[in-house]
């Protein structure tokens, strides 16, 4: 079995993963991630015990128990860069023995799922609803440098959407990729709408939002607006992680999907920014059906 060196995997001395800080005994195998290290509190706040509570830098993890399931929430921070980061952590956590540093004979699956906001694309997907996202768009490349890439990502559709928006050579190359179609079905029930969602790799220009700098294509929006895929596929939403979750996830072996509540519409420049009073309806949707 393969072995990884104190320079791959660093763990800490007290037997936890280097950013997480928690140990292997700690993690339940249904896995709740959300951005706000606040937002854990209000998830494990429907718990009907916890057995830890965690932090470090934005890190927050808590372990506990829900109607019998043994689930853990853990906050990712903003940004793909730090899904790399904790499903590394995460999936290491599972598969690696880090007492001996080598990769276990029995893979552990674990099943994640992301509660997030997001902005929305179409008109159908108003403020307040409830989007999977069926499919990502990864603008970040954080996939790109991983081997199996290309069995995992729908390469006719990232050749189309590229096409279609002209895609700029100085950014990363988009991928596409798939959540977990049992999981989404396990989630959304026919009940949620199922979206491509764009992850971006900035809140800002990447996402056509410009403040005093001016963006490199002032028309990317509108040409991400009017895309459309064969089977009626649409870009539904903005977000800023599903991608490297369901990417890394696939690849890894592991069952992950994104959720995400609208909270603004690019469409009809509206916005919600007490989003907060309503996002346990969707955490508690998630937490029975996980």
């Amino acid at each position: 079995m393969k072995h990884f060196p104190e320079s791959e995997l660093i763990i800490n001395q007290d037997g936890s993963a280097f950013h997480l800080h928690i140990r292997p005994e700690q993690l339940a195998d249904k896995v709740i991630l959300v951005g706000d290290p606040g937002r854990v509190d209000l998830v494990a706040s429907f718990f009907d015990m916890r057995e830890f509570d965690i932090s470090s830098r934005e890190f927050h993890t808590i372990t506990g128990v829900y109607k019998g399931k043994r689930i853990t929430v853990i906050s990712h921070g903003i940004g793909t860069d730090n899904i790399d980061i904790v499903v590394n952590e995460l999936d290491a956590l599972s598969n690696i023995d880090f007492k001996t540093r080598y990769e276990k004979s029995e893979f552990r699956q674990l099943t994640m799922v992301r509660i997030g906001t997001s902005g929305g694309l179409q008109p159908h997907v108003p403020v307040g609803t409830f989007v999977i996202s069926q499919k990502s768009i990864g603008f970040d490349g954080v996939l790109n440098f991983y081997a199996g890439r290309n069995e995992v990502c729908d390469l006719d559709f990232e050749e189309a959407f590229c096409q279609h928006v002209k895609w700029n050579p100085l950014w990363a190359k988009p991928y596409v990729i798939d959540a977990d179609p049992d999981l989404v079905e396990q989630i959304g029930r026919g009940e949620m709408v199922k979206g491509v969602t764009i992850s971006a790799n900035g809140f800002y220009g990447p996402q056509g939002r410009e403040l005093r700098l001016p963006l490199a294509d002032k028309m990317l929006n509108k040409k991400i607006e009017s895309f459309k895929y064969k089977d009626g596929h649409v870009v539904t939403n903005y977000e800023m992680e599903s991608s490297a979750l369901a990417g890394l996830a696939k690849l890894m072996g592991h069952k992950a999907m994104t959720v995400c509540m609208i909270i603004a519409n690019r469409v009809a420049h509206n916005a919600d920014s007490n989003y907060k009073d309503s996002i346990g309806d969707l955490i508690k949707t998630v937490l029975n059906r996980i």
